[in-house]
């Protein structure tokens, strides 16, 4: 269960998170177009993806893109406690910071483009910048935009001068790279968007008709079931994992009506989103 949550919004997304947590806990990242670095400074967590799991221990990180799904972090030993800080970089945000020139480490390589995740030699520097992120959130009224980017930039130049500048590159470069999205891939990245279903077939390049055929075959459900079922889930797991409204948390998960979203959550969880987080889940 999450014990302290603290976070930074550059330009109306969140770029900058600090997670303390205690046993159980467990974070699924979302299905975006963007990448996330995880630094562990307390404590142990579990990292899956794709049916793989590998540790991350206190003073190591993470970076990972998020397109594909099933990535997530978790802890399950008792008594276990520990703190994550998790930056994001969103492409519309890194665009509009380097509208000049893009940094050579955005910049396609000559290496597989389907990695997804790598794990960061942490060197000193990177230490010294969680920390004075740390700073800044227990001084909160010293951070404004231009602070934020330049946050942003130096964590960028840090990643970019480790030993693993390589595999970061191929992860970054995507972002910015044009990709022959699958069909999986299409409706994952979109579920917590504000899409209709005729916007997401258009997204398919399928007729509405052909779009529903296809997807019933590849997930045995129909898309509205499906799509709701996911953003339900999600919204449960903000409920626990952040402190953020109600309101905030279910426009985020893709319903753009509060009523409509507390009436479907409590067809799924028999009981309200209030009680839900009261009650840890």
């Amino acid at each position: 269960m999450v014990t302290d949550y603290k976070k930074f919004d550059l330009f109306g997304k969140t770029l900058i998170q600090k997670v303390d947590f205690k046993s159980p806990f467990k974070f699924a990242f979302p299905v975006a177009e963007q990448a996330c670095f995880l630094y562990m400074r307390k404590g142990q967590l579990t990292f899956q993806s794709e049916g793989q799991q590998q540790k991350i221990e206190a003073h190591r990180s993470l970076l990972l893109n998020c397109l594909s799904s099933d990535k997530q972090i978790q802890e399950t030993s008792r008594e276990a406690e520990g703190e994550i800080v998790i930056v994001t970089f969103h492409p519309d945000i890194l665009k509009k910071v380097y509208d000049r020139e893009i940094p050579l480490i955005f910049k396609s390589s000559s290496e597989v483009s389907n990695q997804n995740s790598s794990t960061i030699n942490n060197n000193f520097l990177i230490q010294k910048y969680i920390e004075g992120l740390l700073f800044y959130f227990d001084n909160p009224s010293l951070v404004n935009d231009e602070l934020l980017v330049l946050k942003l930039k130096e964590i960028i130049l840090l990643l970019a001068q480790t030993k693993d500048a390589a595999h970061i590159q191929v992860i970054l470069s995507q972002l910015f790279s044009p990709a022959a999205y699958s069909f999986k891939q299409i409706i994952e990245a979109n579920l917590f968007q504000q899409f209709g279903m005729e916007e997401l077939a258009q997204k398919t390049n399928l007729s509405i008709s052909s779009f529903k055929r296809k997807f019933k075959k590849l997930y045995d459900d129909s898309p509205a079931n499906y799509i709701k079922s996911k953003r339900l889930e999600r919204a449960a797991e903000l409920l626990i994992a952040s402190s953020a409204r109600i309101t905030d948390i279910a426009f985020d998960c893709g319903f753009n009506d509060l009523a409509n979203f507390t009436k479907s959550f409590h067809e799924r969880y028999k009981q309200t989103p209030t009680n839900y987080r009261l009650k840890g889940g």
